[in-house]
């Protein structure tokens, strides 16, 4: 299997990451259980979750992901073998104002602890800033961060969802006071999505060796091909993610991927995966799966190589 550094962590990732956001939301425990020791056992190593996770589903209070991944680790002989990725940020103690972000020191060195306590680990791999808080100094945030690395609880630090001006800010305020540096960024980008990522934000990643793993990597289930027509968005939770790209942008990226497909004799979301896998910067998508089955489809993207001319056929259908 192919490994991929993180940055200067000195962490080293399989080409694909798993979306830890279904586990207790759309897969139960002993389904999340099953498909975590599919996913280890295939030679993959990069589990991305987060303490808000799932807190927007009706009779969930978040921790929901952090506690099924603690109790898999509770069974033992797992740990030293994955990177286990969480996010920091959203604040989970307004539960009035759902998305409400808190980078403040206070806030992060209480969280971590209930992150720690859930994952049932005494240390984070990858600790992530979920969203920018741009009434937090950049310099609070990060000395929180530095208290965390230096006390051992916390390995590396990575932002996501930061634009290029903030990153490069905070990477200036890394420098200037000798804190650990984001070595990671969590931006959405997918084969539909593109703009939030491509050109200054990429170049930045690249320029500064920032290891780059992408979110909503199959444009919430899009990019797999199995929603054409309205109809096929009856009772899916996801729904209102995907009807948005059902334009006419979107079939044309549903007609190359087709083609791909016949081509290739993969499937549409292992061409997304492999397209991302693929691009400059990128150092490993995350995507989730709900069964066994959807699992297996994803790691074969690990092991697909699209040739120039379908990656430019791809590039064009979606630009």
């Amino acid at each position: 299997m192919e490994m991929r550094k993180l940055g200067d962590s000195g962490l080293e990732t399989a080409p694909l990451a798993f979306g830890g956001n279904v586990f207790g939301w759309t897969a139960d425990e002993a389904t999340s259980f099953r498909l975590l020791d599919a996913f280890v056992d295939a030679g993959f190593n990069f589990i991305d979750t987060a303490d808000v996770y799932s807190m927007w589903i009706p009779g969930n209070q978040g921790g929901e992901s952090e506690t099924v991944i603690g109790n898999w680790l509770k069974q033992g002989g797992r740990r030293e073998k994955v990177i286990i990725a969480t996010k920091v940020g959203v604040d989970m103690s307004v539960k009035e104002m759902p998305g409400k972000v808190n980078l403040t020191r206070d806030y992060i060195l209480q969280e971590v602890e209930e992150s720690l306590r859930r994952l049932q680990t005494d240390y984070i791999d990858l600790y992530q800033a979920h969203r920018d808080d741009e009434a937090t100094p950049l310099e609070e945030t990060l000395e929180a961060f530095d208290r965390l690395m230096q006390a051992g609880k916390v390995r590396a630090i990575g932002a996501s969802n930061y634009t290029a001006d903030r990153l490069g800010d905070a990477l200036s305020v890394s420098r200037a006071r000798n804190y650990p540096r984001y070595e990671t960024l969590q931006p959405c980008y997918n084969l539909y999505q593109r703009d939030d990522f491509e050109g200054e934000l990429q170049d930045l990643c690249i320029n500064e060796d920032i290891g780059v793993i992408t979110y909503f990597s199959l444009g919430c289930g899009f990019l797999t091909g199995k929603y054409r027509t309205e109809k096929d968005l009856e009772d899916k939770p996801r729904a209102y993610r995907v009807r948005d790209m059902m334009d006419e942008r979107g079939m044309r990226i549903l007609a190359a991927l087709d083609e791909v497909a016949e081509e290739t004799g993969a499937t549409q979301a292992q061409i997304s995966l492999a397209w991302l896998m693929a691009q400059p910067g990128v150092t490993a998508p995350i995507a989730s799966a709900t069964s066994l089955e959807q699992l297996q489809e994803l790691i074969g993207a690990a092991h697909l190589q699209l040739d120039d001319e379908q990656l430019q056929k791809l590039d064009d259908a979606g630009a």
